[in-house]
């Protein structure tokens, strides 16, 4: 798949950060909220996280060159690993700490009436957020649940766009619930307990993340469904008829490499060799396209001497 999907999720999530960030910090400044303040740390890594994964969209387009004969694709991989970073540095452990003083020495909270009109239209905008980031997602998500294709998908940008609005959504619910339950009982260490509460939930994230992008940084092979419609579709039961060996690995999220050994049926020559492997290269990229990089290794067969 192309990053086209990728960037149309990014740059909603992009206008909608942006533009809470700024509705945040305001409200954090006018009622003093922590929690707010909290919220409006996460926009600001939310938002610096979105241009990084463009970043990354963009250096992955780079042409194969002599170092990087594969080309420059896990770039993709790279930034999206950073993002995970930032979101724990930035967002996570700021609101833990500042939730952690907000505990030990509360304060008062003002005009809590303006810190629930931002949080509101946050969330409406977050919401939307997500939503276009749910959509973007599902022809490759199929019927998969959402968590799985989290895990299984090797499209790095779609994951951490459904997490970071998914965190931010229930992010405003702990800030909402801080401040509302400081309006209602009028101790201000709601809003210290909710800024906590944000914090552990976006370390958790952050953790996801930083656990799913490692293993497409090292490399992860084809998925079980790929694996077998390769298989498939190198065996045509006529010239090759089993696939000895295979190893896959994505290069990119678009680009999957596939090595096989593959035998061969018995007194071929070298120029029905070759057709067999061209068709079969061409079968399997037109099963699985995101199939780019392929090499085909034929064993030819050998019958056993009969033993006397």
């Amino acid at each position: 798949m192309s990053g086209g999907g990728s960037k149309t999720a990014i740059f909603a999530a992009l206008g909608a950060n942006a533009g809470i960030t700024v509705a945040k910090f305001a409200g954090a400044l006018i009622t003093g909220s922590s929690s707010m303040m909290a919220e409006a740390i996460h926009s600001v890594a939310d938002t610096g996280n979105q241009g990084l994964l463009l970043v990354g969209q963009k250096r992955s387009e780079h042409e194969p060159d002599a170092k990087h004969p594969f080309g420059y694709g896990r770039n993709r991989y790279f930034y999206a690993f950073v993002v995970a970073l930032v979101l724990f540095t930035l967002g996570s452990l700021t609101a833990i700490h500042d939730g952690i003083n907000k505990i030990r020495d509360p304060e008062h909270l003002e005009k809590p009436v303006v810190a629930i009109t931002i949080l509101v239209v946050a969330l409406c905008l977050e919401g939307f957020s997500l939503r276009t980031g749910m959509r973007e997602s599902r022809g490759l998500k199929g019927r998969a649940s959402w968590w799985r294709f989290i895990r299984e998908t090797r499209n790095p940008e779609l994951p951490v766009v459904l997490l970071e609005d998914s965190g931010a959504l229930i992010g405003l619910s702990f800030a909402f619930a801080g401040v509302g339950l400081t309006t209602l009982t009028g101790n201000p260490i709601w809003d210290g307990i909710g800024t906590l509460a944000i914090g552990i939930l976006l370390g958790l994230i952050a953790v996801i993340l930083i656990v799913e992008m490692k293993s497409l940084l090292i490399g992860e092979g084809a998925t079980p469904e790929e694996t077998a419609a390769i298989r498939a579709h190198l065996v045509d039961g006529n010239r090759i008829d089993q696939v000895l060996r295979m190893r896959t690995e994505y290069l990119a999220p678009d680009q999957l490499m596939v090595a096989a050994k593959i035998r061969m049926t018995p007194f071929l020559d070298v120029t029905e060799v070759a057709d067999a492997i061209n068709a079969a290269e061409a079968r399997v990229r037109m099963a699985v396209p995101n199939v780019d990089v392929m090499y085909l290794e034929p064993e030819i067969y050998r019958p056993k001497p009969i033993q006397r």
